[in-house]
């Protein structure tokens, strides 16, 4: 009888185990997927009134109002964009490839917000702690491009290829200058993990001893992201007579 116990006995361990590693990897997976919901949408809020913020900085240098009728002083202004932007009637150029003209945005969207996922919130809080945060970092916003090739080229107009042609050459050439100016903080901290980069800030912030490189990587990260006075793909070209 013992002989046929012991295996029983073995085969019962190794059915709870089971069990108990896919309980474990259930929860990890709820966790991670509320984790990344609640960054998804922190994020867009946060995108919507630093928009509303610039719109307001731009209404005030240019002597105008700005928005000022949803809500209070206009607080309310980017959820009525967003409604806006969702009840829009979605255009689709007849000669352009279909596919290729949704799945572009999707593209950049998503790798956009795939960047987040290494950037810590705060002790802790973080989706993924990669040891080569940086690199992971640089490598998604260097794809992004893509998108940007892919919605002028599926569109099949040499003036909407023109125009992606022109994002790229800008995101490109902006993105060997965010590369750069990222380094200094690189040989301060010796190491790629952002979380440590981070931590290490406690006593000096990184900003104060690297104020100019701190400016310039500013500068480059509007460009990069064809905020203004770098919206040169979106401004408006006047032809000569």
């Amino acid at each position: 009888m013992k002989f046929f116990q012991t295996p029983i006995r073995k085969i019962k361990i190794k059915i709870k185990l089971k069990k108990k590693m896919d309980r474990n990897y259930i929860i990890f997976m709820v966790s991670a997927l509320v984790k990344c919901i609640i960054l998804v949408v922190a994020i867009l809020i946060a995108v919507a009134y630093l928009t509303l913020v610039e719109r307001k900085v731009m209404a005030g240098i240019q002597r105008r109002l700005g928005p000022n009728s949803v809500g209070f002083y206009g607080l309310m202004q980017p959820f009525a964009d967003a409604l806006k932007l969702f009840l829009k009637e979605v255009v689709i150029p007849s000669t352009s490839n279909r596919n290729l003209f949704l799945g572009a945005p999707m593209l950049t969207l998503a790798l956009a917000f795939i960047g987040w996922a290494v950037i810590p919130l705060g002790k802790g809080i973080v989706i993924s702690d990669l040891h080569l945060g940086i690199v992971f970092l640089l490598a998604v916003s260097s794809f992004g491009v893509y998108g940007i090739v892919f919605s002028g080229w599926a569109a099949n107009s040499k003036f909407a290829l023109m125009g992606s042609l022109r994002s790229t050459a800008q995101m490109i050439s902006y993105e060997v200058a965010l590369s750069l100016l990222i380094l200094p903080v690189l040989v301060c901290s010796s190491t790629l993990n952002l979380t440590l980069i981070a931590e290490m800030q406690k006593a000096v912030w990184f900003i104060v001893p690297l104020l100019p490189v701190a400016l310039m990587f500013y500068i480059s990260m509007l460009a990069e992201t064809n905020r203004a006075p770098f919206d040169l793909p979106e401004a408006r070209r006047i032809w000569p007579l």
